[in-house]
């Protein structure tokens, strides 16, 4: 091997070896604080978190620079009583390629309004597994919530690629929830704090009675989505069986948490491919679709006549 060749091959495996997971875009919105807060502190809190996700290594695998996962997380601030203290909802948006396609399909797409921190502008924003909460609480919960859904966002990204490939990362984040930070003000950590809260998602991801979700998540991702480029009947096929499964659970288990959540974002989705399809399996496509997914169920009626 030349010189050259050989410096460029070190090069190459210097920029890929410790290639972070996440291509990940987070934003900070402000316009609901008070003038009173230096606006600068919003721009800085916003490349700080943006480095605290995008620089940091989440796992031990190797990931390509093509291989990243897409996601944002907007950020929407208001003011509190108290001072460098905010209240805020983070939206949290992840998208999976769709093999053979340039289509990216959305896996999360969740809204959680009950985000509680204190951050003064140039603090360093700290994490440790192991160490979950640091000695204030309301700084703690900023990292810990963030890390909690990178963590969720590369278990179902895992579920999606293999069966129950995100099962080590659902871990993680049922460590998060188990060592949350506490204090007055944070909520969402805790059964009682909701119906529909982080401590519920990272139960059901991890509740050995909820197992079949782990295969719809990789059934509609791998034999349905990356199968439509080459077969595209076949899948339509296994996405009923998908629903089928879906219908099943929810009949077993009503009202949990991860079934309203699978579906967040996905109406537009379903209906572009069961459009196609023969009117029997419509018409069975609507039946449970509209049971399973209640807030679209008009949406799907009207579009898939």
């Amino acid at each position: 091997m030349s010189r050259i060749k050989y410096f460029l091959f070190l090069v190459l495996i210097t920029a890929t070896a410790g290639a972070q997971e996440f291509n990940a875009r987070v934003t900070v919105v402000s316009n609901r604080v008070g003038n009173n807060v230096n606006r600068n502190t919003f721009t800085t809190l916003q490349t700080a978190l943006n480095n605290f996700i995008n620089n940091r290594k989440w796992t031990t695998e190797t990931y390509a620079a093509n291989e990243r996962i897409e996601c944002n997380f907007l950020l929407n601030l208001e003011s509190t009583g108290d001072v460098n203290v905010y209240k805020a909802s983070l939206t949290i948006q992840a998208a999976r390629p769709v093999f053979n396609t340039s289509y990216v399909s959305p896996i999360i797409n969740f809204k959680d309004d009950d985000v509680m921190f204190k951050y003064v502008e140039f603090q360093q924003l700290d994490f440790n597994d192991n160490r979950v909460t640091g000695s204030d609480g309301l700084v703690s919960n900023l990292t810990a919530t963030f890390a909690y859904y990178a963590y969720l966002v590369l278990g179902f990204d895992g579920d999606s690629f293999a069966p129950k490939g995100g099962e080590l990362y659902f871990q993680k984040a049922q460590n998060i929830v188990n060592n949350a930070p506490d204090g007055r003000g944070i909520s969402g950590w805790k059964a009682f704090d909701g119906l529909r809260n982080r401590y519920w998602l990272v139960e059901n991801m991890s509740n050995s009675r909820y197992n079949i979700i782990h295969d719809v998540y990789y059934n509609y991702y791998r034999l349905v989505l990356d199968k439509m480029y080459e077969d595209e009947k076949a899948a339509r096929t296994e996405l009923l069986n998908v629903l089928n499964l879906l219908n099943t659970f929810n009949t077993d288990n009503p009202n949990t948490m991860i079934n309203q959540f699978f579906f967040q974002g996905k109406s537009t989705e379903f209906i572009k491919i069961f459009s196609k399809a023969l009117p029997p399996d419509k018409a069975r496509a609507v039946d449970l679709l509209s049971k399973l997914d209640l807030t679209n169920a008009a949406k799907y009626k009207d579009e898939l006549k």
